[in-house]
């Protein structure tokens, strides 16, 4: 491994750990990122769903008591029980969607012109929801995840698997279906950090084992020096996102994608960017 492919992999670590849990699109940067770094063949392909399993960690570390917890109580807690089937339930839209239509969605969006628009898109719809939201507060009818029924849980999911188009967002879509549908922030936001243990968990075990003829022992350094800056990066995130909802909206985020995606946009017009597809 060059100096020059250890320091992609570590960039692309970073933007994946930093954008992973925010409603930017983790998905949306790395195939920009990706681009610009001209790191776009298929084992960058593989290596940018890998390192999610880093981000994750990150998550399973900030919320290792509250997992444990879950762990410890599914042969007698019906509590653990049932946060268990709703992440299930909410799992199963995106995987079931993925299975389905991930070959086309991928040979048809994973480009940068189409994950722009849909940072465009989903920035306007953040915008709709939280100007929605101030004029016209939502009856909160879940306090906390643990509130959650299955339909909760299902349709939350449903959201999640608006993310299949990259530059969506997962935890946007996540957060903004789960609030939309009556969860305070909080508790949106957590919800959308635990349903991404299985999501991102399952998607790098099934890269790894449907691109096996890919992948050598010798990738290891690459993959875990991503991984690590991954892990790094989206545990400071997780932090501070964890205090800035406990004051602010998610205005800014939205304002964000929309001015990032007209950039990017208007490179590819003007070719100030030559941009990878």
């Amino acid at each position: 491994m060059t100096f020059a492919l250890a320091l992609k992999a570590i960039i692309m670590g970073l933007v994946e750990g930093f954008t992973e849990f925010l409603p930017i699109s983790s998905t949306g940067h790395l195939i920009l990122a990706g681009s610009l770094l001209d790191f776009t063949d298929e084992k960058a392909k593989v290596f940018e769903i890998v390192i999610q399993a880093g981000a994750i960690m990150a998550v399973c570390w900030e919320y290792r008591a509250r997992i444990a917890s879950v762990m410890s109580g599914l042969t007698s807690d019906p509590k653990a029980q049932k946060f268990m089937l709703n992440l299930i339930v909410a799992f199963l839209p995106l995987a079931l969607l993925g299975l389905a239509l991930g070959k086309m969605i991928k040979s048809a969006l994973f480009k940068p012109v189409p994950v722009a628009l849909a940072f465009i898109i989903g920035g306007i719809i953040i915008l709709w929801v939280e100007r929605r939201n101030k004029l016209n507060p939502p009856v909160v009818r879940v306090e906390t995840v643990d509130d959650m029924t299955v339909l909760d849980a299902f349709k939350v999911g449903c959201a999640q698997a608006m993310a299949l188009i990259p530059g969506t967002s997962r935890s946007g879509a996540t957060i903004i279906g789960a609030m939309m549908f009556g969860l305070p922030r909080k508790a949106a936001t957590e919800f959308s950090f635990f349903l991404a243990i299985p999501t991102l968990l399952l998607a790098t075990a099934y890269s790894l084992v449907k691109e096996r003829a890919l992948l050598s022992s010798s990738d290891l350094p690459l993959f875990g020096i991503g991984s690590i800056a991954a892990f790094i990066s989206a545990f400071l995130c997780v932090r501070w996102l964890l205090r800035y909802i406990s004051s602010h909206d998610f205005t800014v985020f939205a304002w964000y994608r929309i001015v990032f995606g007209i950039v990017v946009l208007a490179s590819s017009h003007y070719g100030w960017v030559v941009w990878a597809e």
